[in-house]
């Protein structure tokens, strides 16, 4: 087993001679089966190996013998071991993020912290083949395109590695076993209330008895066969860019004549121009690159907001990718809709585009006798008779709302942080006013001031509806 590792490490450069390999040990089976590894192909390999270990303060006694047995495997192998406690509940509630995110954050600063203080060149990670398996098949269900298929990379960043992808879970169960490791079992891995969980302990089971026994082979081998065309197509992207795209201080004007190239090139030069202007990566859709795509018909001076302060805008059939200053938009960017006001009270349809509303239209109209309120969180109806001017505008300092059924008002940035709306896509949220007052947090909440009630006579609704591209 050791030279099937020892082979995958050079076929995918993960180590040189002379590296300092820092090895994310929780105590599980992996990681330990990962620590044992390395240490025993340090002086084949010419390394030197450290072990990290962050205790989430998250499973009480659990936590600190899994602490106390990483500790003591680290001085039998003779390896220095970093230890490091965090509150991760504590941390979780103040940033309104899931403890498993807190967890990951936390764990990779400490590994960056280390790195930095002991000149590490390496940080191994106990990713293995049926991890793959479960990460491919979680994947496909979301509906992902090539590059999710690729899966857990062997390498990442030329820092991060993962030495034992190539092993199967019963293979590092039994070589912890004939080595008399006993490492820690989480017993969460056990319970089936996470949909990782059952992928691993019902889907893969079922798929491996009823349709094919070696389905995490296979898939491992379909992740290796992604990842050959993935680095082609990337290879083509960063060919064509500097020809089709041209760089100017905070952004990239993208010419039209990318706009001809194959769909499969064309959706990954705007994505790299997105990436490049923003770095904010994670939060970019394909909806997102789509709506470029149609912006570049839409004709000159059009121009839609992306996300985390990026618009697109159509200069004479090139596309601008652009970063904003979110705090300038906000001052900015009002849409007063006063003159709408007697085309509704004879009762007309009234539909709106407008910059400040990107790539959606507003639409203003009756709700009909008879048709029931909506559930979509875009469509919204209100009691015209306390209306006197609508504006469209986003959040200021300050800015308050008395959420539906409450008596006192709430501050918007408290809306935002229960809802989890992160913190660089809250400036571009539209809001709804009505004299002056937020009446409707577009996608979320609404005022109890301007509810339908029984002695409400006249009803309006008001959409965001998408375009069609």
């Amino acid at each position: 087993m050791k030279k099937k590792v020892i082979d995958f490490i050079k076929e995918n450069s993960m180590i040189k001679s002379g590296d300092k390999v820092l090895v994310a040990l929780s105590g599980g089976p992996d990681s330990v089966c990962l620590l044992h590894i390395l240490s025993e192909l340090r002086e084949l390999l010419h390394i030197e190996v450290y072990a990290a270990h962050v205790n989430h303060c998250l499973r009480g006694e659990s936590a600190l013998k899994d602490e106390a047995y990483v500790e003591e495997l680290c001085k039998n192998l003779n390896i220095k071991c970093f230890v490091k406690r965090v509150d991760i509940n504590k941390i979780s509630e103040e940033q309104n993020i899931s403890t498993e995110m807190a967890g990951r954050e936390e764990r990779y600063k400490f590994f960056e912290e280390l790195k930095n203080e002991y000149s590490l060149d390496k940080i191994a990670i106990a990713h293995n083949a049926n991890d793959q398996a479960e990460t491919l098949i979680m994947r496909a269900l979301r509906g992902t395109g090539i590059e999710g298929l690729v899966g857990i990379k062997p390498v990442r960043d030329g820092i991060f590695i993962r030495p034992i992808l190539i092993l199967r879970r019963k293979e590092i169960e039994e070589y912890c076993e004939i080595n008399n490791l006993n490492p820690r079992i989480d017993e969460t891995n056990l319970e089936e209330i996470y949909s990782r969980n059952k992928i691993r302990l019902k889907a893969i089971p079922f798929i491996e008895e009823n349709f094919n026994p070696d389905i995490v082979a296979t898939l491992n081998r379909l992740a290796y066969s992604c990842s050959k065309d993935v680095e082609f197509i990337q290879e083509e992207v960063e060919k064509r860019f500097p020809k089709l795209c041209t760089k100017e201080n905070r952004s990239i004007l993208i010419k039209e004549e990318a706009f001809n190239e194959k769909e499969a090139l064309l959706t990954r030069i705007i994505k790299k121009a997105l990436f490049e202007v923003s770095s904010k990566h994670n939060n970019f859709e394909l909806k997102h690159i789509q709506d470029i795509i149609a912006l570049k018909d839409k004709g000159t001076g059009k121009q839609i907001n992306i996300t985390n302060g990026v618009i697109a805008l159509n200069e004479y059939g090139d596309i601008r990718i652009k970063l904003v200053d979110s705090k300038k938009v906000k001052e900015n960017k009002v849409l007063n809709l006063e003159n709408i006001k007697d085309e509704l009270d004879k009762n007309q349809k009234v539909v709106i585009e407008d910059d400040i509303l990107g790539n959606y239209e507003l639409i203003v109209e009756d709700l009909k006798k008879g048709e029931k309120f909506s559930k979509d969180r875009f469509i919204k109806s209100f009691d015209y008779d306390k209306i006197s001017n609508i504006d469209i505008r986003f959040r200021q300092n300050g800015d308050k709302i008395i959420p539906l059924g409450m008596k006192s008002s709430k501050k918007l940035k408290d809306i935002f942080i229960n809802n989890k709306i992160p913190k660089e896509e809250r400036d571009f949220i539209p809001l709804v006013l009505f004299n002056n007052e937020i009446a409707w947090i577009v996608g979320s909440n609404v005022s109890e001031t301007f509810k339908v009630t029984n002695k409400t006579k006249k009803v309006i609704k008001i959409t965001f509806k998408g375009k069609e591209n």
